[in-house]
């Protein structure tokens, strides 16, 4: 009976001893897996936090495109309106220069008319010739 105690002990033992051993070894397999996982969120990680870097670099350049465009766009408008108002100072001068010239030297201002007619008529002649 003594003996069945015994061996009944080792095979305990060493069933303790193979599970213990089982078991370490799954841990072991399982921290290899942790370590593997944690790597590639930490990579994956990385990668996001350069997107998201250049995302915020590229829309920052957007962003400083879009007003320098808009700067130039008013500027341009505010260039379009001073062209504008010379263009009218421009007529209003040609105007009164015509009124006066019309007023003092008639016959001038009729040649001067005449002059316009025929360039206006040699470009109607050019234009016909050219088709």
């Amino acid at each position: 009976m003594s003996q069945l105690y015994i061996y009944t002990g080792i095979f305990f033992l060493a069933g303790f001893i193979l599970a213990w051993a089982i078991r370490s070894f799954t841990l072991g397999q399982i921290k290899k897996q942790l370590k593997s996982v944690e790597g590639f969120l930490e990579s994956e990680k990385r990668k996001k936090e350069t997107l998201q870097k250049e995302n915020v670099q590229v829309n920052n350049m957007r962003l400083a495109g879009e007003a320098e465009l808009i700067q130039k766009l008013k500027d341009a408008q505010k260039l379009i309106h001073e062209m504008e108002n010379d263009i009218l100072l421009l007529q209003k001068s040609n105007e009164e220069t015509e009124a006066l010239l019309e007023a003092s030297q008639p016959e001038i201002y009729n040649l001067k008319l005449k002059l316009i007619e025929a360039g206006n008529t040699i470009a109607r002649y050019k234009s016909q010739l050219g088709k």
